[in-house]
């Protein structure tokens, strides 16, 4: 499985942001699909994640303030963010994986994209 991550950029506090990470192969719909962050001079956290069975995670890091969504028909996973602030500012990674070790967690997922910025100004 390969990922491609998109979109993020540089943003405003406040606004919102929409990141895609797109799948090639067809079993993608077999695949829990898993969103990362990672901030310079940090560790990589979890932010959110969905099951292949659609059932969606999120960290409590970001507070309400994203919703993720998968199209198996695009196989694509979103990342939606809303009200940005300036903590949110990392690259942020997709990840595909069938493991048993639970979603939030990077050891669950066997690929990763290549990852996307976001830069929030306040």
């Amino acid at each position: 499985v390969q990922l491609q991550a998109c979109g993020g950029g540089l943003v405003q506090a406040g606004e919102s942001t929409r990141l895609s990470c797109a799948a090639s192969g067809r079993t993608f719909s077999r695949y829990d699909m898993g969103w990362f962050r990672q901030a310079p001079g940090k560790e990589r956290e979890f932010v959110a994640a969905i099951s292949a069975s659609d059932s969606p995670w999120y960290a409590d890091s970001v507070g309400g303030r994203v919703t993720i969504f998968r199209d198996n028909s695009k196989n694509t996973v979103y990342l939606y963010i809303y009200n940005l602030k300036p903590e949110d500012t990392a690259a942020y990674y997709c990840a595909a994986g069938l493991n048993e070790w639970g979603l939030t967690l990077p050891r669950h997922y066997d690929y990763w994209g290549q990852g996307t910025k976001v830069t929030v100004s306040s």
